[in-house]
């Protein structure tokens, strides 16, 4: 028996338990009206914009959707605090306006967060100016989200805070999307489901330009290694720090290069005793603004700004990048007793920010840019420049906006209600918690991850006892998501299932026996033989060493030969 299936533009062949294996269908010289290059964010969220106004639309990726900078980086959905130190207000509320939407849109990915400033003496910034900032903040972004900020967070991080000195501390609000992986995954098939194709691990090797206009891609599938021409009546080359490589292959010149890739590396360390349930923003070393965010049963610290003009597929923490965010969370809390030993693992993505040949990378904008190509040789190609994972989706209205596509624009948001949220989660939750043989602790992670999706996914685990089966012993996390990852949201490879989709291997308890216990499980259900099964295990723990790197440990071999 044979169905289709949108997600892929493939037909699927059904096997044992129902469960559907995509096979890709080729595109050579159809015609799309937006050909979207890049499946960070940005990219998804271009798709799915162009898609919901009724224009054809590709979208293709030459790794895996959100495997690149959206996954590199702090995980907070936020207004940009530090722009105001900049100057940034129209930014900032812009940022605001789009953090609260996210908020109300999509409650089981992202939370209101409180945080701390901790600023101690020797602080560049000044108590009053803090207040006013933190004022003009709350003002901006239309009050408060509605958290129950009592003194206990400010207890315990006074009690982990050099006593010797003094500390002043403020609180705000903000918001944490602690797996972007998932937003962009859930972005993405709703693009599908307005009519995009979807293509990842397929390199643009380059845009077709003839007589002075983008007319087409060639383009590569990375599995196969077959190439095609596809045709476009727009391209977007939305590849973030990539941008001004793909105008090098296509022989499309710009003034000056697009993109300033600024390195942004991250630690990550157990949860240590006492430790604030609230995030804390205070400077580093050097006076920097950082992070110190409590993430997925873990703490999350960063980030670092270096100048980077390197392969962005290579981008790694150095060690003194490693040593500059241990030593400024040590300055900040001088009792904590970690070293790098204990630190999990550390990762770095590239920002691709404007390209500014002087000043303080810190002092770069953050805005994000739309490049039209048309003076440089190249009319309907688009370039994006900046961008960040609170303002997406606004990215997206103003793109199509500029492809002459009426993109409705949303009517004002209120502020979210923690009460709201937590109604709603229950809902759902109680949706599925009839279904048989699912338990409660799986049916609730499966709504944290998936919201308005768990009850299809639930009723595909209801069929049996395999599909039920959590993904390995330390998760609650099943099988049938992992399979619902490859039927929906374009999945092709472990590493896209464990590392985004349903990414548990992100988790504090993942181990390599995790990994083999979870191929051994997702191979029974969708059928791949013993060998398939070896190469997808090795593939995802090589994919799993170069993203997720445990300070002084050797380059992957793969890479290593890149």
């Amino acid at each position: 028996m044979e169905v289709s299936e949108p997600c892929f533009g493939r037909q699927l062949k059904l096997i044992e338990m129902q469960v559907f294996i995509p096979i890709r269908r080729s595109l050579e010289s159809e015609h799309f009206h937006v050909i979207v290059i890049g499946g960070g964010i940005n990219g998804v969220a271009i798709a799915r914009e162009c898609a919901r106004a009724g224009r054809r639309t590709l979208i293709v990726e030459q790794h895996d959707f959100a495997a690149g900078t959206t996954s590199r980086a702090t995980r907070i959905i936020h207004g940009g605090l530090r722009y105001l130190e900049h100057g940034e207000i129209g930014l900032v509320r812009e940022s605001l306006r789009e953090r609260q939407r996210l908020l109300l849109e999509r409650p089981h990915l992202v939370h209101p967060l409180h945080f701390l400033v901790a600023l101690g003496p020797n602080s560049r910034r000044s108590a009053l100016s803090v207040k006013f900032g933190l004022w003009l903040y709350r003002h901006l972004g239309g009050g408060g989200l509605g958290l129950d900020q009592s003194q206990a967070d400010e207890h315990k991080l006074e009690r982990l805070l050099d006593s010797g000195q003094q500390w002043s501390i403020f609180s705000f609000e903000d918001a944490q999307c602690e797996f972007p992986e998932r937003l962009v995954a859930e972005w993405l098939a709703e693009a599908i489901a307005a009519g995009a194709e979807a293509r990842n691990h397929s390199q643009v090797l380059a845009v077709d330009v003839r007589h002075g206009r983008a007319v087409a891609i060639l383009l590569r599938d990375r599995l196969s290694g077959k190439e095609e021409r596809v045709e476009a009546t727009w391209v977007i080359n939305a590849t973030g720090p990539w941008a001004d490589r793909l105008c090098q292959r296509s022989h499309v010149n710009t003034p000056h290069p697009m993109i300033g890739g600024v390195r942004g590396s991250h630690i990550v360390l157990p949860r240590f005793a006492g430790a604030p349930d609230a995030a804390v923003y205070t400077e580093a070393l050097d006076g920097r603004p950082i992070f110190v965010v409590p993430w997925n049963d873990q703490v999350l610290v960063g980030t670092t700004e270096v100048a980077d003009r390197g392969d962005p597929a290579k981008a790694a923490p150095t060690p003194d990048e490693i040593d500059y965010l241990l030593s400024s969370l040590l300055k900040l809390f001088p009792r904590l007793k970690v070293s790098q030993q204990d630190i999990r693992y550390s990762f770095a993505g590239v920002r691709p920010l404007p390209f500014s040949p002087r000043g303080e990378l810190a002092a770069v904008s953050r805005k994000h840019y739309l490049h039209d190509h048309s003076d440089d040789g190249a009319t309907h190609m688009i370039s994006v420049i900046g961008g960040k994972l609170t303002t997406a989706a606004e990215l997206a209205r103003q793109c199509a906006a500029r492809l002459g596509i009426s993109a409705k624009s949303p009517a004002g948001v209120a502020i979210a209600s923690q009460d709201h949220n937590e109604l709603l989660f229950d809902n759902w939750l109680s949706e599925i918690s009839g279904v048989s043989g699912l338990k409660e602790e799986a049916a609730r992670s499966i709504v944290e991850w998936h919201g308005p999706r768990s009850m299809a996914i639930a009723k595909s685990a209801a069929a049996s006892p395999e599909l039920r089966a959590p993904l390995c012993s330390h998760t609650s996390h099943i099988v049938a998501e992992a399979v619902d990852a490859i039927t929906a949201e374009c999945a092709t490879t472990l590493g896209d299932i464990l590392l985004r989709r349903v990414p548990v291997a992100l988790g504090a308890c993942w181990s390599q026996p995790c990994g083999r216990e979870a191929t051994a499980r997702i191979a029974s259900v969708v059928g791949w033989d013993d060998q398939r099964a070896a190469a997808e295990l090795e593939g995802f723990e090589n994919e799993r060493a170069a993203f997720l790197r445990k300070p002084g440990s050797a380059i992957p071999l793969h890479q290593a030969a890149d």
